[in-house]
């Protein structure tokens, strides 16, 4: 990934909480200018204040990029602060969830590039994945820049159309949760069946990292490998038999989760 390219058209960074911070750190480390960046953040850790980033200072007239980094319920009040960016000098690209690109534009004035981004928690360890889509005011370019600077922690896709991110919300901005659940769950099981408390925890912490290592990097679908490690009449077949249920299982559970966290990406946006 090339960040060369804002190190002279600078980059300004509103909030940096822990995904602002994950991001941050990843830009940085691949070779964006702290010199370049300016943040805006009213609660700056120690880490941010030791970053060398220019820290809530006067903003640059024509930054290449704004990175909004801020909840979905603070964009209101936060987004004044950049108008006079907008208008199309400067590329807006937003992590916050249910602000579509049409609401972002309209607070920042008519004429203004934006991208939306949903990266996810597993940033903070460069192992996230994040989906992008731009406004058709966006250059090639500059949508190849926000790519990369979101590359800086993980994976990301290009979506379609916009309406497919209140999908993206439910399965992988939110998953993290739904598998930290699952660890969760799975050692509390295993405490129901004897295990120490702590033993049961670290065997599901370990178990489902390593399954999801292995998932990403088998070339075997994720049903295939489930299929390979289920002995016919075995353990791993008894326990499937519950997990699978069509009506009681993970296939109608998992549905209804992540339909609850897209209506809910859905009313956000409205």
């Amino acid at each position: 990934m090339d960040l060369s390219g804002l190190n002279s058209g600078g980059l300004v960074l509103l909030g940096c909480g822990k995904m602002g911070s994950a991001l941050l750190e990843g830009w940085l480390k691949n070779g964006l200018n702290a010199s370049a960046v300016h943040v805006i953040e009213p609660n700056p850790s120690d880490w941010l204040r030791s970053s060398g980033v220019t820290l809530n200072g006067a903003i640059p007239d024509r930054p290449a990029m704004a990175v909004l980094a801020v909840k979905p319920q603070m964009m209101g009040d936060a987004l004044p602060a950049l108008r006079a960016l907008g208008g199309g000098g400067t590329v807006f690209v937003s992590i916050a969830a249910g602000t579509s690109l049409a609401a972002i534009e309209r607070a920042l004035g008519a004429g203004t590039p934006v991208v939306r981004a949903m990266p996810n928690t597993p940033a903070a360890v460069g192992r996230g994945i994040t989906a992008l889509v731009a406004n058709p005011l966006v250059p090639a370019g500059a949508l190849d820049l926000a790519r990369a600077l979101m590359a800086a922690v993980g994976q990301t896709v290009m979506l379609d159309d916009e309406s497919q991110m209140d999908a993206v919300t439910a399965v992988s901005g939110s998953g993290p949760a739904y598998v930290f659940h699952l660890i969760e769950t799975l050692a509390a099981a295993g405490v129901a069946q004897g295990l120490p408390e702590e033993m049961a925890l670290h065997l599901a912490r370990a178990t489902v990292a390593g399954a999801g290592a292995l998932a990403e990097a088998a070339g075997d679908s994720p049903a295939q490998l489930r299929i390979n490690v289920t002995s016919p009449k075995g353990t791993t077949a008894a326990a499937l038999t519950v997990l699978m249920d069509a009506d009681h299982g993970f296939p109608p559970l998992l549905r209804r989760a992540v339909a609850a966290a897209a209506d809910r990406s859905r009313e956000l946006g409205q």
